[in-house]
């Protein structure tokens, strides 16, 4: 528990400044059909006994009392924490939104809740030796941050990429917990990874690397424990040899230990596209509710990894027309709209640049070395490579060109104050904990192929992503309007996801 920073909020009665809102957050109606194609989506309901809680005497007045306490809890957190600026960042963004349900429902400020939910149920951090090709021994750190349980099993992707660090790792895990409550698949939230930079290195120098990576972790993993899959640097290569590793030192086929798995031994359909349909499909559902249509729209999406390729490729199948592409280097503006067979060619079979495209591309494109994105006009903006990358300046680059909706594709892309301006602006804004859930949505329904030892079609797997995502999209724009803030995604993803685990928590008392 965070010392000095219990949250009680017992105070004067008054009027209540938000809805009184009872019970769990609303839920759309499931018809018989729906439950019989997918089980796993609609688990039997539980209901919370809450005889046994210590709550306040009294309501909530007001907000007062519990921002007041919110701040003393981020201050306390910073203290912990020091040096964590991503992880600070994301916890404030998800307490910013949490005043009105706390003077809405006091019992969620008993006993000790936020405090626990802001601390990582388990944090391991452990050395990765490898040798490279020439012999030369080098070192690692590997890290698994087990977040939260109250839902399922820890859920969520190793990163590899040099700037990996336990507050990035941390940053991540807190996120998941709140992505992976929104879709409702009952998985908890965790994160992992390791400074290691595979980009240069050969396949075998990466098998060896995930092979000594996951000879550590191997011991804190299960199907029923903790689930990792793939992220930024990790794709499919790398979770084959680490699920080959694991299955060596176990002597167990556990299929469901790991997803992003091959679809011929273990992995979904529609995996890998799955985080870039899901953040377009989201940015669909928000135009529609402005009376609009993706089709005919123009986009700017960054990056040029997973994320981003299928991210276009939805973009193409559903009208719209994406105009760019990124790496490190800079980005490629394409007035013809960006050739996606080409693209793929030079990131998944070349492992080449985006300048290359711009060279082989032709007149329509051009690569401007490290330039911004953001500074294209278009309608719709995907930031799909990293976390931050989209900042105020940005943000109001695109508003002076007229955006009208951003859906995040990658892990907290946009900072704190990019998200204010956009908002304040009227633009559409979907926050990553919402419109990047795809991925992890279909990860879980991988878990429940491997769980029945059966293989679903491509067609299904699309069809209940698009199903997922609708909920998800439904979910965060009523919670939005229940609590006051309506067209407001962030504040409606924020809530939606902690009163999911907040209830379980509640439920399984103080561990």
């Amino acid at each position: 528990m965070l010392t000095g920073a219990c949250i009680h909020l017992d105070v004067t009665v008054g009027p209540v400044a938000v809805p009184q809102v009872r019970g769990r957050a609303r839920t759309p109606p499931v018809n018989a059909r729906q439950r019989r194609r997918a089980p796993h989506r609609f688990p039997g309901a539980h209901s919370r006994a809450r005889r046994g809680y210590s709550v306040p005497s009294q309501p909530i007045a007001d907000t007062t009392a519990a921002r007041s306490a919110l701040d003393a809890l981020r201050a306390e957190i910073e203290h912990r924490n020091p040096a964590q600026p991503e992880f600070h960042q994301a916890v404030h963004e998800v307490l910013d939104s949490l005043a009105p349900v706390l003077a809405a429902r006091p019992e969620y400020a008993e006993p000790g809740l936020l405090e626990r939910l802001v601390e990582p149920e388990r944090q391991i951090v452990f050395r990765v030796p490898w040798q490279d090709d020439r012999g030369r021994v080098h070192v690692n750190r590997g890290f698994r941050v087990e977040f939260n349980s109250a839902l399922g099993p820890y859920k969520g992707g190793l990163r590899f990429h040099p700037t990996v660090n336990l507050g990035i790792v941390k940053f991540l895990g807190f996120e998941q917990i709140f992505k992976n409550a929104l879709t409702g698949l009952g998985i908890g939230g965790g994160k992992g990874g390791s400074d290691f930079d595979p980009h240069g290195r050969s396949d075998a120098e990466i098998m060896r690397f995930c092979q000594s990576f996951m000879t550590e972790l191997y011991r804190h993993l299960g199907e029923h424990t903790d689930v990792p899959a793939g992220d930024i640097g990790v794709g499919g290569r790398e979770i084959g040899y680490l699920f080959g590793q694991y299955r060596r030192i176990t002597n167990r086929w556990e299929a469901g230990v790991l997803t992003g798995k091959g679809t011929g031994w273990g992995g979904s359909a529609i995996r890998p596209e799955a985080t870039g349909y899901g953040s377009v499909l989201f940015a669909a559902a928000m135009l529609r509710e402005r009376g609009e249509d993706l089709e005919g729209q123009s986009a700017v999406v960054s990056g040029s990894g997973n994320v981003a390729l299928y991210t276009i490729e939805k973009l193409l199948a559903l009208g719209a027309n994406p105009l760019t592409c990124s790496d490190s280097g800079g980005y490629v503006y394409d007035d013809k709209g960006v050739d996606l067979d080409l693209l793929k060619q030079i990131k998944e079979v070349e492992r080449g640049r985006v300048a290359d495209y711009a060279e082989r591309r032709g007149a329509s494109a051009r690569f401007v070395p490290g330039g911004r994105v953001w500074e294209v006009p278009a309608d719709v903006a995907l930031p799909s490579a990293t976390q931050n990358e989209l900042d105020e300046d940005d943000a109001a680059a695109l508003v002076r060109n007229g955006v009208k909706a951003v859906a995040e594709g990658a892990n907290m892309p946009t900072t704190a104050g990019a998200v204010h301006l956009l908002q304040r602006a009227g633009v559409a804004f979907g926050p990553g904990k919402a419109a990047n859930a795809g991925g992890v949505a279909v990860s879980a329904l991988e878990m429940a192929q491997n769980h029945s030892r059966t293989s679903w079609s491509a067609a299904r797997v699309e069809e209940e992503l698009a199903g997922i995502m609708t909920d998800i999209h439904r979910t965060c724009h009523e919670t939005a309007e229940r609590y006051g803030a309506p067209g407001d995604y962030v504040t409606g993803a924020n809530i939606a996801g902690f009163e999911r685990v907040a209830d379980a928590m509640l439920a399984q008392g103080v561990i």
